[in-house]
């Protein structure tokens, strides 16, 4: 009986190859899954399942993984306002996690003998890959055709031409990865350390105009609302406002960033409403936290976000900060008011009932009702003492 492979899918020339190596060439039963993170609609999953079985795999398998993936890793994300480098929202590199989880589940049920994926040698995806499924799937052989073998493009569309697999061929001038928390694009201006994309390169091209005032609505940290419309899932918001903030050009940037393998990488990405939400939600955050709140999210989410950027989603200590940021939720609810403009966007201000710049309490610059300039004066001589006695032990 031949041995069973669970492969990692997308359809395109990597898998498309692997696909006929492990089945063709080495004998296996090829058992294809694709994890949808919110980058394929209906059709494209339909097509890419009847190529998988042109291919010749045993069985094929769509997972909608998108509510999931807000559940388990986006959530988490927006609770910590996580911007790689201050610019990026880990659009890939979260999905990535997502997909690998599920395919090492997919080798379980199956209890496959292998799993496989068509990552190459030089980017961050096989480490996330290779790691989810030694700690998920220990003791399951990993195969890696164009790791291992080295392949170049031509060399791959050659093998496949020979043995009769129609499909299309022509490379795009970009490479795009879409899903649900944003769309990252690769291209010749991204290899160099200078470049901007030019705009025929974006997927989603700027065809609004004027200005427009959008409002989230936020309830315990998750996006619920935009505008008059309530949604039963987070993952729909966001899909919502993608529509929406989309088309004006924002949330557009370029990536510099350090690949787990040491090396420095250059990727442009589109992300309207990821960031609308990050930023929207930090302005609400720090009307209704404490100043000591901020402080220890902000530590805690830099770890966290570049942790997982590395592929390290199942550490414990994980859990554990996890558990910080839902707890620092409990007071984040209200409207925040977002200005759209072709190219740019502006956090115009909130609505809270838990904002504690209430003016019940005082108006900061004018006067404050909750204690006297008396007060003040002693408070400033007792916050000072020990740095005033430093001083005066130390004075030169």
């Amino acid at each position: 009986m031949a041995k069973k492979v669970v492969l990692g899918f997308s359809g395109g020339l990597d898998t498309s190859y692997c696909v006929k190596y492990l089945h063709e060439d080495k004998g296996y039963e090829v058992h294809s899954i694709i994890v949808n993170t919110g980058g394929f609609s209906a059709e494209e999953l339909v097509q890419v399942e009847k190529h998988a079985y042109a291919l010749g795999v045993k069985t094929h398998t769509t997972v909608d993984a998108v509510r999931g993936y807000y559940d388990r890793i986006i959530r988490y994300l927006i609770y910590g306002n996580v911007l790689k480098n201050n610019t990026y929202p880990l659009s890939v590199s979260a999905e990535r996690l997502s997909q690998a989880l599920h395919i090492a589940e997919h080798v379980r049920t199956l209890e496959a003998d292998a799993v496989a994926h068509g990552s190459t040698g030089a980017g961050n995806d096989q480490v996330r890959f290779d790691m989810i499924f030694h700690i998920m799937i220990p003791g399951v052989e990993i195969i890696t055709p164009i790791r291992d073998l080295k392949l170049s493009r031509e060399e791959e569309i050659d093998y496949l031409k020979k043995r009769g697999v129609d499909m299309n061929f022509e490379k795009a001038l970009y490479s795009i990865n879409k899903g649900l928390w944003g769309t990252s694009v690769g291209g010749r201006e991204t290899l160099s350390s200078r470049g901007m994309l030019p705009e025929e390169a974006w997927p989603t091209q700027v065809t609004r105009t004027g200005t427009e005032e959008v409002v989230l609505h936020f309830d315990k940290g998750e996006l619920t609302g935009i505008n008059d419309r309530k949604f039963e899932h987070p993952a729909e918001a966001i899909r919502h406002l993608q529509s929406i903030a989309g088309p004006y050009g924002v949330g557009r940037d370029i990536h510099v960033g350090d690949t787990i393998i040491g090396i420095k990488g250059r990727v442009g990405f589109e992300a309207a409403a990821p960031m609308l939400i990050l930023k929207g939600h930090h302005a609400l955050e720090k009307h209704v936290l404490t100043k000591w709140q901020l402080q220890w999210k902000d530590t805690l989410a830099q770890f966290y976000g570049n942790w997982l950027h590395e592929g390290q989603i199942l550490d414990p200590v994980m859990r554990d900060i996890e558990a910080f940021l839902q707890r620092s939720q409990e007071t984040v609810t209200g409207k925040v008011f977002i200005q759209l403009h072709p190219y740019r966007f502006q956090v115009t201000g909130i609505e809270s009932p838990n904002d504690l710049m209430s003016s019940k309490f005082g108006k900061y610059g004018e006067m404050n009702t909750g204690f006297t300039g008396d007060d003040v004066r002693g408070f400033s001589r007792i916050f000072g003492n020990q740095v005033a006695i430093w001083n005066a032990v130390n004075e030169k």
